[in-house]
């Protein structure tokens, strides 16, 4: 891995909104006492990324990930903290920090919606002074890669939804960034869309060496794509670890399936752990950590047990509970 090329330290964002007040009191009192709310949308966090990683920057709705991206891109200035991006701050969105990085935002169209994409590709090459030769070899290598060679002359509007993300794609690299801001990229991709989306961010990350920060709400862009996560929940930082240790790390319970030679009542297995499931002759009791070896010990010696594993828990299902419920974090970010 390389040096870092993302430097974040203490970065906060408070977001300030007037209190609206109803009927023409309020509107009144407003006028001479307006008063303010703040929403603290990034809360002070801290990390670094290294040269070629491709990053997972996950959390809820409303947690901070798109206001980080935007912040670590220029798009918005920080309330307080610091980031350095290929040694600039990005708030500055100085030209030659601007032509080494892209953000594409699945929910935001950055391609003229009536014209063909190629109108969009040629005024890019204008704006980020990509000579002639290197543009046509960029874009002729994209196209391949993706498979869409006929489609940057046709108009945007036509594309289907995956043929026009990967037409965003292309416009978003035709400068070769250093580094990828990727915000929900796969949103209302079907299942085949995104497996090609997923090889092809791949490819290009082995073949360019380009830096990845990627937020998504689907968990497959992540596991297929990212060997490092950082977790963020109400502006925090909550991890920040390795995707094969994020369970061990986040999950403090175990998935105890059992197959029994007659029935077992619900009443019996409540005794041993949470009763996720049982069909009578199978069962699924989710234990703490701390209590497998007694529960396992206990049921063999007390029920008619055929066959049992221990499993950890999905990753959705963790991440799921630290969005909602805020349970399974440990006390300290485990940081890579």
């Amino acid at each position: 891995m390389g040096s870092s090329v993302i430097e974040v330290e203490a970065l906060r964002r408070v977001f300030r909104r007037h209190e609206h007040r109803f009927g023409l009191a309020g509107a009144v009192e407003s006028l001479v006492n307006r008063r303010h709310i703040d929403k603290v949308a990034v809360g002070g966090i801290s990390f670094s990324v290294s040269e070629g990683e491709m990053v997972g920057f996950l959390g809820p709705n409303g947690a901070g990930k798109t206001t980080t991206l935007k912040m670590l891109s220029g798009l918005i200035h920080p309330t307080s903290g610091d980031a350095r991006v290929l040694g600039f701050s990005p708030w500055e969105r100085r030209s030659a920090f601007l032509k080494q990085i892209s953000l594409v935002m699945g929910q935001k169209n950055q391609l003229w919606w009536d014209l063909p994409a190629m109108e969009s590709f040629e005024l890019n090459a204008e704006i980020y002074d990509i000579p002639r030769k290197a543009f046509s070899k960029t874009l002729s290598e994209l196209t391949s890669l993706l498979g869409v060679e006929g489609l940057p002359n046709v108009q945007v509007r036509r594309l289907s939804l995956g043929e026009r993300m990967k037409m965003e794609l292309i416009g978003a690299l035709l400068h070769r960034p250093k580094i990828l801001f990727l915000d929900e990229p796969t949103i209302g991709l079907d299942v085949v869309e995104q497996k090609r989306f997923h090889e092809f961010i791949r490819e290009y990350n082995r073949t360019y060496g380009t830096t990845v920060i990627l937020t998504s709400h689907y968990m497959g862009d992540v596991h297929a794509l990212c060997e490092r996560r950082v977790v963020i929940r109400d502006g925090k930082l909550i991890y920040d670890g390795r995707t094969d240790s994020i369970s061990s790390e986040l999950a403090g319970y175990r998935l105890l399936r059992a197959t029994f030679s007659q029935q077992v009542d619900t009443c019996a297995l409540d005794r041993l752990g949470e009763v996720v499931s049982n069909g009578g002759y199978t069962a699924t009791l989710r234990i703490p950590v701390s209590d497998v070896t007694r529960v396992s010990t206990t049921m063999l010696a007390s029920l008619p047990v055929q066959d049992f594993t221990m499993e950890e828990v999905p990753l959705e299902e963790i991440m799921s509970e630290v969005f909602v419920k805020g349970t399974g974090v440990p006390s300290h970010p485990a940081n890579s």
